[in-house]
């Protein structure tokens, strides 16, 4: 395993690498749609955490502006109406499902006292931006005014998810603003926030650290067309304006060709008088989250996250 002279990873996150080194799978990036999802899903739980129970675990759907149905899944540790977390899973917009991030939610869910709906939005090639988009903002709009029915209460909401499912959350905490439906929170784990691989985390962290240039690359041409990477519904960065937007914790790994990127986006946040806690875990690469059995920073980070979850969504004052 090669890396880089900057690169100090903690003993644990090294260990890790060293392990994906020896098992000499083939790269995401040389494999067709099908087979990239198969492989993530074979590989998704093997450092999670062991699954936590919890009073309601359900499986539901949400309806889709065309017609179609989103399955999604309940998280909740009691049987009383809680404020929810809307939860998309990261996967470059390709790889990944409920079933991938079942762990992730779950601990969110019993550290925050509060529920998570997670969701399967449509995945490319097959469904080319900007359906996770619309995907993603049907739930969000869904949930917010139907809650009630699946036991939730949708006047206590926020949005988060981890990478491509963190850029989701961005893009929707913008469109409610502009809809007028008022957020709680984004919860935002290492989100791809730019149109392309320009910051300087880019080059330092883009080969051997997990998520490589080639598999962005990847992702990219397999969600959406070079003509289209502009749309800040792809990269919030480039929004007009984020005045108004949702509070945002954001959760960053040190070791992250997109570490620059949700800098950049914590700033513009900040810039335009957002409220924005940010954390950058140190010594740790993408998708580490999803790393709680090995990786001591995993789970810190879904305490941290879990901690301001359950700070913003707190009972109001009646």
């Amino acid at each position: 395993m090669f890396l880089p002279q900057h690169v100090h990873l903690t003993p644990a996150m090294r260990s890790v690498l060293q392990g994906m080194a020896r098992a000499t799978y083939p790269p995401i990036h040389s494999l067709t749609a099908g087979e990239a999802r198969a492989a993530y899903e074979r590989g998704a739980n093997v450092l999670e955490l062991p699954k936590a129970r919890l009073a309601r675990v359900e499986d539901f759907t949400i309806p889709a502006r065309d017609g179609g149905a989103l399955p999604a899944r309940l998280y909740a540790p009691a049987g009383a109406p809680l404020p929810v977390l809307l939860y998309f899973h990261g996967g470059g917009y390709t790889v990944g499902s409920i079933a991938t991030h079942d762990v992730v939610c779950r601990e969110l869910s019993r550290l925050s006292g509060c529920a998570v709906v997670s969701v399967d939005y449509r995945l490319a090639p097959e469904h080319p931006f900007p359906a996770a988009v619309h995907d993603a903002w049907d739930a969000t709009w869904w949930l917010a005014r139907h809650a009630g029915e699946v036991g939730l209460d949708g006047r206590r909401l926020a949005v988060g998810g981890d990478s491509a499912g963190g850029t989701l959350a961005a893009v929707c905490a913008i469109m409610a603003r502009d809809a007028g439906l008022p957020l709680a929170l984004q919860v935002l784990f290492y989100p791809g926030t730019a149109p392309a691989r320009e910051a300087p985390s880019h080059e330092r962290h883009g080969r051997g650290l997990v998520l490589d240039q080639d598999h962005i690359d990847w992702f990219f041409d397999q969600y959406i067309p070079l003509k289209q990477r502009t749309d800040w519904r792809f990269a919030p960065l480039l929004a007009d304006e984020l005045e108004g937007v949702a509070p945002a914790w954001i959760g960053l790994a040190e070791y992250d060709p997109v570490v620059d990127d949700g800098l950049a986006y914590a700033d513009k946040l900040r810039a335009s008088g957002v409220t924005v806690d940010l954390e950058i875990y140190r010594g740790v690469t993408h998708e580490f989250i999803k790393m709680g059995r090995a990786v001591r920073e995993a789970r810190q980070a879904h305490a941290d996250a879990a901690r301001a979850i359950a700070r913003a969504l707190e009972t109001p004052d009646p």
